[in-house]
């Protein structure tokens, strides 16, 4: 059953066009708000779980059933908590800042395919777009580090500015790198091309390359171990948002968590297929889709997570060899080897 195409016919025999459409708009902006609110506290949650299972501790256990409305007391405080400013700073760009971060996050969730039919914004520049709206995000990182008037903040708000624009390159590669395998850019096309199976085994040996290379770039994005830099407490207290607090602290909390949820989205739905079920084509069945499309991304997450409370965080020096002098290069030749196979005809086909 379509789901949306009723509601869709059901909002336009009850009210004239154009406030069925603003209505419609508003339905899908809630819906997005939810899932961005939902996912966020839960992956804080999740974090906790998998950071304390490697500690061979018990993590959060006291609220609700299990400790899992453990967030949601958390987030109820930061509610409540009053919000400061320092005298010195700038205080329309300091008020500024998180809405940059949460706002492009919010717009970057409304592409990913999460089925057939659950897709709010499906437009035939999608990769370009996600990778364009994701980089906005580092301004307001930067401007929250320049508007604090601490140098603390400035610090980490200068590491994010040198780091986001490092590993945007091997990012934005990577996916270009898919985008030569597939010739489109818009991610339903992309998931289309899957039905004969993956791309990362279609692609063979440059999609598995292409892979490795945007899950160490994506997990550099976000600001988390081995990468965090951006806000390395024993240097920095807390980088680029130590002077916040309230629910503006929440919000570069709650964004850092929805970025990663990003990441293994694309990683999901570029080389993974998205909502396609592993064990053939399974549209008939509502809902099953999203099923497949969130298993495959938690795996993601989870790996994401698994890097943070294993390494050790890099030195500055050793996060920019990395990607100059590794990452970029072997980006570049994967790029070319894979448009030769293209050329070839070489990639495998089911």
């Amino acid at each position: 059953m379509n789901i949306t195409k009723n509601i869709h016919e059901w909002l336009f025999s009850l009210m004239p066009e154009a406030t069925a459409s603003i209505v419609e708009m508003v339905l899908i902006a809630i819906v997005y708000l939810l899932i961005f609110a939902v996912a966020g506290l839960y992956l804080v949650l999740l974090e906790r779980r998998v950071a304390a299972w490697f500690q061979l501790r018990l993590g959060p256990n006291r609220v609700g059933y299990q400790g899992l409305l453990q967030t949601m007391a958390d987030a109820l405080k930061l509610v409540s908590k009053e919000l400061t400013v320092t005298i010195k700073a700038d205080k329309f760009l300091y008020n500024l800042a998180p809405y940059f971060v949460i706002v492009t996050a919010l717009m970057a969730l409304s592409l990913f395919p999460f089925s057939k039919e659950f897709q709010a914004f499906d437009i035939n520049i999608g990769i370009f777009f996600l990778t364009s709206i994701s980089s906005i995000g580092v301004i307001g990182i930067l401007l929250a580090g320049w508007s604090s008037n601490n140098k603390f903040s400035l610090i980490g708000a200068m590491r994010s500015g040198v780091q986001t624009i490092s590993y945007e390159l091997s990012v934005g590669l990577s996916l270009l790198t898919m985008v030569v395998m597939t010739g489109s850019l818009q991610l339903s096309q992309i998931v289309e091309v899957q039905k004969s199976g993956w791309i990362i085994i279609q692609g063979h040996i440059p999609a598995i390359i292409a892979f490795c290379i945007y899950m160490i770039a994506g997990t550099a994005e976000t600001n988390r171990a081995p990468f965090d830099l951006v806000e390395a407490e024993s240097e920095l207290g807390a980088g680029f948002h130590t002077e916040y607090s309230g629910m503006k602290f929440a919000y570069f909390f709650l964004a850092e968590f929805i970025n990663m949820f990003i990441i293994a989205a694309i990683a999901t739905t570029i080389f993974f297929g998205a909502y396609l079920s592993p064990f053939g084509i399974t549209e008939s069945i509502p809902l099953l889709g999203v099923f497949w499309f969130l298993a495959k991304t938690l795996v993601l997450i989870f790996l994401m997570m698994w890097f943070r409370w294993t390494f050790p965080r890099l030195r500055i020096d050793q996060l920019l060899v990395l990607e100059w002098k590794y990452l970029l290069p072997l980006n570049l030749m994967n790029l070319v080897l894979m448009a030769l196979m293209v050329l070839l005809g070489l990639t495998i086909k089911f």
